[in-house]
C-alpha cells in the first residue's frame, strides 16, 4: 500500500490507496472522506471525487477514458462490499463502504452545519428539487445553490457549465449514472470550478423517495444488489459485471501471493 497522489495540487498530505484490478481506491473511512471533501472546499481549486464499485472497475477495463478518469480523481472511494472484499484478500482493509448515496446525505448534514453551498445535477426533472425538499426536512439549514436536471450531452455542456458556475457551489453532485457522469466532471471540471465535484449515480432517485433503499442489514452483509435487482429486473445485464469481478479479483489476488 502506498501514497497516492492525484491529478490536481493539494496542501493535504498525500492518502493511502489500494489498486484492485488496475482501479486505484484510496483506504479512507466516511471521517477521513469528509474531511478531505473539507479540506478542498477550503482550498477552492476544483477536485474531482469518484465512488468507485465492482461496475467500476470491470467498466474501466474496457474504457480507457473512464479508467483514466478514475485514476486522476483527487479521491476515489470504495462505493461496494466487493471492493472492501477484493482489497482484504490483498491483505489491505478498507475500513468501511463509502457511497454516494450516503454522501448526499453526510455533506447536506455538513452543509447546515458549516454553510457549504450545494448544488444537485441530473436526474429526471422535479426529482433534484424533490430530493432537496426531503433532505430539508432532515437539515433545515442546508444551504442549495441550485437544482437542474440537465445532460451530459455535448451540444447542453457550456449551458449547464454556465449555470454551475454562476451558482458559485463548494460541493457539486452529478446524477447522470457511471460513466457518463465522471466523464462530464472530468471534462469540465477546471471551468466548473467548483471545490468537490462528485458523482452520485442514483442517489437523487432515492433521496426523494422515488426508489426504495436496501434495508440496513442487506447494505451491511453485501447483498443490496439483489433487493435493487428484485425493484429493478432490467439491471440484470449490469449485475453480471459483479461474479465477473469477484473471480477476476481473486485471480489476482492468488496470484500476488503465489508470487510472494
Amino acid at each position: 500500500m502506498v501514497p497516492w497522489i492525484a491529478m490536481h495540487d493539494c496542501a493535504c498530505p498525500p492518502l493511502p490507496g489500494v489498486e484492485i484490478l488496475g482501479v486505484r481506491v484510496h483506504v479512507v473511512d466516511w471521517p477521513a472522506a469528509l474531511d478531505r471533501i473539507a479540506a478542498f472546499v477550503a482550498e477552492g481549486k476544483p477536485h474531482q471525487v469518484v465512488t468507485v464499485n465492482p461496475e467500476f472497475v470491470i467498466a474501466a477495463r474496457h474504457d480507457a477514458a473512464f479508467r483514466d478518469v478514475l485514476a486522476r480523481a483527487d479521491l476515489s472511494v470504495a462505493d461496494g462490499v466487493g471492493l472492501l472484499l477484493a482489497a482484504r484478500l490483498r491483505g489491505v482493509l478498507l475500513p468501511e463502504r463509502v457511497t454516494g448515496t450516503d454522501g448526499v446525505v453526510r455533506i447536506a448534514e455538513r452543509s447546515a452545519a458549516l454553510g457549504w453551498r450545494l448544488f444537485f445535477l441530473g436526474a429526471a426533472p422535479g426529482v433534484a428539487d424533490r430530493a432537496v425538499e426531503r433532505l430539508r426536512d432532515r437539515f433545515p439549514g442546508m444551504v442549495v445553490a441550485g437544482t437542474h436536471p440537465g445532460s451530459p450531452a455535448p451540444e447542453e455542456e457550456d449551458d449547464v457549465v454556465a449555470r454551475v458556475r454562476a451558482a458559485r457551489p463548494d460541493v457539486l453532485f452529478v446524477a447522470w449514472g457511471a460513466p457518463r457522469q465522471d466523464l462530464w466532471i472530468a471534462r469540465n471540471l477546471d471551468r466548473l470550478g467548483v471545490p468537490a465535484c462528485i458523482g452520485v449515480g442514483g442517489a437523487f432517485d432515492f433521496h426523494a423517495g422515488l426508489v426504495r433503499r436496501a434495508p440496513r442489514i442487506l447494505q451491511r452483509t453485501g447483498t443490496e444488489w439483489l433487493f435493487r435487482l428484485a425493484l429493478q429486473p432490467r439491471r440484470w445485464r449490469r449485475m453480471l459485471a459483479l461474479p465477473r469481478f469477484a473471480a477476476l479479483a481473486a485471480g489476482e489476488a492468488w496470484r500476488m501471493r503465489r508470487g510472494r
